[in-house]
C-alpha cells in the first residue's frame, strides 16, 4: 500500500511539474515532459508493465491539460515505457551518463510518438518543423532533469523487502 501511494505522489507531482511549473521556463515553446522522464525510470527500474502502466496514468493525467485528443499522451507515455522497460536488460547500469540517455531518448521516443499519432488523428497543427524543434528541446531538458526525476522515481517504486537491490521484482 505504501508503494502504490508513493507512486501516486511521484505522478501528482511530476504531472504538476509538467503542466504547470515549467511551461513558464520552456525554450522556443519546449519544455520539459517530467511525466515522461518518470516513466522512463519506472521502466528502466522495474520492467515494461511498470513503464507501461505509470506511463498510461501519467499521459492520461497530462492529456487532461492539453487541447489535443484524450489519450494521445497516454499512449505515447505508455509505448515509451514498456520499450525503456524492454530494452534496460541491455544497458550498463554502472555509467553516469546513463539517467540523462534514458531521459533524452525517452523523450525523443516520446516526442515522436506523440507528434506521429497525433498528425494521424487529424492534428495537422502538429505537422510543423517546429514540432520537432519542440521535440528535440524538450528532449534535451529531460535528459538534463533526468538525474534529478530517477532518484524520486525510485523512492517511489521502493520495495522494503528488497531494500539494496536496484530492481524490486
Amino acid at each position: 500500500m505504501a508503494r502504490q501511494l508513493r507512486l501516486v505522489v511521484l505522478l501528482v507531482v511530476t504531472v504538476l511539474l509538467q503542466v504547470a511549473v515549467f511551461p513558464r521556463f520552456a525554450v522556443v515553446d519546449a519544455a520539459p515532459w517530467v511525466a515522461l522522464v518518470a516513466t522512463a525510470a519506472l521502466g528502466y527500474r522495474s520492467g515494461p508493465e511498470s513503464g507501461l502502466l505509470f506511463g498510461f496514468a501519467a499521459g492520461l493525467a497530462v492529456d487532461l491539460f492539453l487541447e489535443t485528443p484524450l489519450g494521445l499522451s497516454a499512449l505515447a507515455y505508455s509505448i515509451t515505457g514498456y520499450v525503456v522497460g524492454l530494452v534496460e536488460s541491455g544497458l550498463i547500469r554502472a555509467s553516469v551518463w546513463i539517467t540523462p540517455l534514458i531521459g533524452g531518448m525517452a523523450g525523443l521516443l516520446g516526442g515522436a510518438i506523440y507528434v506521429t499519432v497525433g498528425i494521424l488523428a487529424g492534428q495537422d497543427q502538429l505537422m510543423t518543423a517546429r514540432s520537432l524543434t519542440i521535440v528535440f528541446v524538450s528532449a534535451l531538458y529531460d535528459a538534463v532533469l533526468s538525474p534529478l526525476v530517477f532518484p524520486f522515481a525510485t523512492w517511489a517504486d521502493s520495495d522494503p523487502t528488497h531494500a539494496g537491490t536496484w530492481r524490486a521484482r
